[in-house]
């Protein structure tokens, strides 16, 4: 049953009576490996017989990538035996990117993992607390509050234990403990099920593109300055004020690529700017493709816009479907790249664009073929939905439960 809870004032906020306030020395064993004892990255092996030796490199959205470790030999396994994992074990990068976490909850075979000199090892006294809790608290506000105040170094950033051992940590009694780590993991499997999905359903993705865009008997080969328009941008300059911050879209490299559809640029310029540069208004449906810096990158205007330099955008005719040539040219990055040449950076040029050979069915069956894509991609769209929903959903649990504002028990 959900319930509010009285509260009281602590030197980190408010938390509900019942909870304690501990320092983490106190509460849990603390280890990390003294240097490396010798131990040389030569000595690291793919012997899939041999203890893993685990670092943060192998640590991905709370647990490790196994297949991923490298081994070391069961003699540097048992000189420290402090360090040697056990399944509800709490691990935390304390060098470079400080604080992520692992929490361990199955070492596969050969059963035995170690640590490299870049983690700690969290494990309870006295059973103090469920690690599975204490891999929750330390992820939230107050231990990454702790992590700001009291990290060093300049640009290579460390946590020395000892710091790490004074985070005074609030503690819920064990059954609200065990209810939260409960309620977070049900959330982080909503999560990952959904991750999950999204990538079978990219696979899938994948696989309906190279069986639907490869030529069949009755396709027609075609140069792509045939069936569309190839037009560059421009840039106004800089210096002058009033080519800038207008009403007229102006995208760069840098905002292609990520979204299908495009709306809306980073930055605006003036129909003076406009008319003071080689930028042209593109209409709606004309297909940016990067030309420099990153070749090969596309999008789909859905409003009029203007481009920089580093695009040669395909205002495609009549005879072929839009979509049916994004997902097409989609395809087309290692011929663009092959065509593009520069010392300094690679460029593709309009005229090797518009020669680029392109291999397109009737225009029915390109309308058949983008519908099936654009399909797939609302799909792969509405996920990414539910995924963004449920780590909001996530952050929302976690602000209140670890904060004591709602009780599980």
């Amino acid at each position: 049953m959900v319930k509010e809870n009285v509260m009281k004032q602590t030197e980190i906020g408010l938390l509900p009576e019942d909870w304690s306030l501990e320092i983490l020395s106190t509460v849990s064993l603390l280890k990390g490996r003294i240097g490396w004892q010798g131990l040389n990255q030569s000595e690291f092996t793919d012997n899939d017989n041999q203890p893993f030796l685990i670092t943060g490199m192998n640590f991905k959205d709370g647990k490790i990538r196994w297949n991923e470790v490298y081994h070391v030999s069961d003699e540097r396994y048992e000189i420290a035996k402090d360090i040697q994992l056990k399944n509800d074990d709490v691990l935390m990068t304390k060098d470079g990117t400080i604080g992520k976490m692992l929490y361990v909850d199955n070492i596969p075979y050969p059963f035995k993992a170690s640590l490299n000199s870049h983690l700690l090892l969290f494990r309870p006294k006295n059973n103090k607390y469920i690690p599975k809790y204490l891999y929750y608290n330390l992820q939230f506000k107050y231990f990454l509050n702790h992590i700001e105040e009291n990290k060093s170094g300049t640009t290579f950033f460390g946590l020395s234990q000892s710091s790490v051992g004074k985070y005074k940590i609030p503690l819920p009694p064990l059954p609200e403990q065990e209810a939260i780590a409960e309620a977070l993991s049900d959330a982080d499997a909503w999560i990952e099920s959904l991750e999950q999905l999204i990538v079978k359903k990219r696979f899938i993705k994948q696989g309906a593109m190279q069986e639907l865009l490869s030529p069949k008997e009755d396709w027609e080969v075609k140069k792509l300055g045939e069936v569309a328009t190839i037009s560059g941008g421009g840039t106004p300059s800089t210096f002058v004020s009033e080519y800038w911050n207008g009403d007229i879209e102006w995208f760069t490299p840098t905002e292609v690529g990520y979204d299908k559809y495009l709306y809306s640029s980073k930055r605006k310029i003036t129909n003076t700017g406009l008319k003071n540069s080689s930028a042209t208004i593109l209409p709606v449906n004309t297909i940016l493709l990067t030309s420099r810096a990153g070749i090969g990158d596309l999008g789909i205007l859905k409003i009029e816009a203007s481009t920089n330099q580093g695009f040669q955008s395909i205002i495609c005719k009549e005879a072929v479907d839009v979509e049916f040539i994004y997902y097409l040219m989609s395809t087309k990055k290692e011929d663009l790249l092959k065509n593009a040449s520069g010392s300094t950076f690679l460029e593709i040029s309009p005229n090797k664009v518009k020669s680029l050979e392109i291999i397109i069915p009737s225009l029915a069956e390109q309308t058949r073929i983008a519908t099936i894509l654009s399909d797939m991609d609302a799909e792969l769209e509405a996920l990414e939905g539910q995924l963004g929903k449920a780590r909001k959903v996530k952050q929302g649990m976690m602000q209140e439960l670890l904060t004591g504002r709602v009780r599980l028990v």
